[in-house]
């Protein structure tokens, strides 16, 4: 990943101020605040973001992520005082350098003798998660000081229990090959240069990300919306050249899976099967929906057992920070498997990210939103939040109301209709995007916009029509449930107005506004507005929500409705 460009000259002038218990705190304003920002992403999560100075905190999990990715801890420290403003406290670096040190004491390797085994760097962290009670049943014969027999059905459970207590484990075990299917990538750099229609070639970034997948065998490549992860995960299908097993969020997403793969790759229609709600195909490419794997009938899961009864080469799961817990649960079965994890954030709001990282692996490569948005990569976008003030009758219900139904109450306000207009307006022609939470609101905006509305009631079909019709330049506005939130691929949408979405979900905003991020052929310049109600639960959830694009690099502007109805600042 690329280093920071034109760092401070000296460290008393620096954008950071590094606190002792992990948090770092960024100066929005400084000029030095970009390039800060870049160098700690990989080993700091965003936590708040106000307007003038954002808190990161430096985990043990992003630490042991940015090992996993290449960085050292001396890297690590050396950003840490490039960029702070004031002394780093001692005793931070030291617990930064202990704790990436703890990555890899313990490694799984492939042996020919015994199979799987737990190799220990150090005799002493060995002793100590053997006497851990976690482990019991977890391993076998003791066959060294430094080497314990693991059955391989258990290697996933025991990495698990590893990250729990702080010695996350280095797989080097090794995978094995799958059933052989020749796939290839349709790519041609000559003819994409060329701009031939339909011709198309791996952008650098795209490639850099199939390499390091590729050298760590499984993990996480982390790409905005619109910048091609399908793309990835086909050209990490073809390096493998294995049947694979692609998990996906709905049929929509199945649908515009099997129609990539087909126009990027040598696999035909007939090659792709769907294992959905509506059909059952498996095929040497299969794509299978996480809901119809975690149907439950009778205490069991029925279609779990399709991960492991076929000897899948490469498992792709798409949207990983979705993947529901039955489905880790298999996962952990499948660690012999390479394992792609595709995502545009690694962020979940159940807060199982070590689960990802444990049984589908470190994060492998990660693209910032800004840097590919300055190489033209994907559009820029501009942020706006639109506050608008609840009248005395609905401030009073909502000042009543229980705790659990003030959330609704504000965001649901009829006055966030004018408001919508009002946006629209600004954006005349330009095909647009209304999104929310709540099926009652959606449905009268719709017939106050006169436009078609999508649901979770709404058929595949009757969604693909409305989506193709939209795509055409026949629809200019669309609105549209959380549905829409993920794998809907939608080029020409260049506005999107977010009127209530699932509470303080970091990554449903970011999956909102990468629905209007792909490049515009015009150059055209994004917008994506959230309307919320002030001094209420939808003005704080909306902050939580922003964390994540504000960790990209995002500001929001804050405007009131009554300037906006005026026609000002634009």
């Amino acid at each position: 990943m690329p280093g920071p460009s034109t760092p401070p000259s000296t460290p008393s002038d620096g954008p950071l101020i590094v606190q002792s218990d992990r948090t770092v705190l960024l100066e929005v304003s400084h000029p030095g605040a970009d390039d800060a920002r870049r160098a700690i992403a990989p080993f700091a999560e965003l936590e708040r973001a106000p307007e003038h100075m954002h808190t990161y905190r430096i985990t043990p999990l992003a630490l042991w992520n940015a090992r996993a990715a290449g960085f050292d801890a001396e890297t690590v420290i050396h950003t840490l005082l490039t960029y702070s403003r004031f002394p780093v406290p001692h005793s931070l670096l030291t617990e930064t350098a202990e704790t990436m040190d703890r990555y890899g004491r313990l490694q799984l390797l492939a042996d020919p003798a015994h199979g799987l085994v737990l190799h220990a760097a150090d005799v002493a962290v060995l002793e100590e998660v053997m006497r851990s009670r976690r482990t019991t049943g977890l391993l076998g014969q003791r066959l060294g000081p430094a080497d314990v027999v693991v059955h391989p059905s258990e290697r996933g459970h025991l990495k698990q229990v590893l990250i729990k207590l702080g010695w996350p484990a280095e797989d080097l075990a090794g995978y094995v090959d799958g059933e052989a299917h020749p796939i290839a990538l349709r790519e041609d750099p000559e003819e994409a240069a060329a701009a031939v229609p339909g011709a198309f070639a791996l952008r650098p970034y795209q490639r850099q990300a199939v390499d390091a997948f590729w050298a760590g065998g499984s993990g996480v490549v982390v790409l905005p919306c619109g910048a091609g992860k399908t793309l990835v995960g086909a050209a990490c299908m073809a390096r493998s050249a294995t049947t694979t097993l692609i998990l996906v969020t709905n049929a929509v997403s199945a649908r515009q899976w099997k129609d990539e793969l087909v126009r990027f790759t040598t696999l035909t229609a007939e090659e792709i099967g769907e294992y959905s709600g509506a059909r059952k195909e498996v095929r040497p490419v299969t794509i299978a929906t996480y809901q119809v794997l975690t149907t439950k009938r009778k205490g069991v899961f029925p279609h779990l057992d399709l991960l492991d009864a076929h000897d899948w080469g490469l498992i792709v799961y798409d949207e990983v920070h979705l993947l529901p817990a039955p489905v880790f649960r298999m996962t952990a079965d499948l660690q012999a498997r390479r394992r792609l994890g595709l995502t545009a954030t690694l962020v979940r709001e159940d807060g199982r990210e070590d689960e990802v990282f444990s049984l589908i692996g470190p994060k492998r490569y990660d693209a910032p939103w800004k840097d590919l948005e300055s190489q033209g990569w994907i559009a820029p976008a501009q942020c706006t939040q639109v506050r608008l003030t609840l009248t005395e009758g609905e401030r009073m219900a909502y000042a009543t109301a229980e705790p659990e139904e003030r959330y609704r109450l504000a965001s649901t306000t009829p006055a966030k209709t004018g408001v919508v207009e009002a946006i629209l307006a600004r954006h005349p022609g330009e095909p647009a995007l209304v999104i929310g939470q709540y099926v009652d609101q959606l449905t009268e905006l719709a017939e106050r916009l006169d436009a078609p509305l999508i649901t979770g009631a709404t058929t595949v079909r009757e969604r693909q029509r409305l989506y193709d019709a939209f795509r055409a330049g026949e629809l200019g506005v669309l609105v549209v449930s959380k549905v829409a939130n993920f794998s809907i691929d939608l080029p020409g949408a260049s506005v999107a107005v977010q009127v209530s979405g699932a509470f303080g979900s970091r990554q449903e905003e970011a999956q909102r506004l990468g629905r209007i991020m792909r490049p515009k052929s015009d150059g055209r310049q994004a917008h994506f507005y959230t309307v919320v109600a002030r001094d209420t639960l939808d003005q704080d959830y909306a902050a939580h929500r922003q964390r994540f694009l504000a960790e990209q690099g995002y500001g929001y502007r804050i405007i009131d409705a009554h300037d906006l109805e005026a026609g000002g600042d634009h």
